[in-house]
């Protein structure tokens, strides 16, 4: 029979809190068996799901789609490597942008971000009379909308 863990032993083992475990459970993300006592009790493959979830958090996906790619999992086995990869694979592109965008931000560390134009110096030239505020709120200049020249 393979091994159990209590939500304490899995929090303490994959450093996620046993509050965002039990959310993680609500969403269908990961599955408790409950012991005679209430007590949820968790296969040890369950750190697997645990840190995919954290790690594509941190890729920047939405729990919804973390849902849609552990649900492509097997649910009569443990997943094997050649699984986690085919779901990673796809990541690529998303991680891509990720990097271009934060290229982006360290350039414009130093530039006006408030009003998308990016150049205190050219403001006046660039976004004079706030033009930019027609493209909607935020620095338009920043997130890809071009200059009115």
């Amino acid at each position: 029979m393979e091994s159990v863990l209590t939500i304490g032993e899995v929090a303490r083992r994959s450093g996620v809190a046993t509050s965002a475990l039990r959310f993680y459970e609500q969403r269908g993300l990961i599955a408790s068996q409950r012991a005679g006592s209430g007590h949820r009790r968790y296969a040890r493959a369950v750190l697997r799901r645990i840190a995919f979830i954290v790690f594509a958090q941190h890729v920047g996906l939405t729990l919804d789609e973390i849902g849609t790619e552990l649900a492509k999992l097997p649910a009569d086995r443990a997943p094997t490597r050649r699984d986690w990869s085919h779901l990673s694979t796809k990541w690529t592109a998303r991680i891509d942008e990720n990097i271009a965008e934060l290229e982006r931000l360290r350039a414009g560390l130093t530039e006006c971000i408030g009003c998308g134009c990016l150049s205190l110096e050219r403001c006046k030239f660039t976004n004079p009379d706030d033009r930019a505020a027609r493209f909607g709120p935020g620095p338009r200049y920043w997130i890809g909308d071009a200059p009115l020249l």
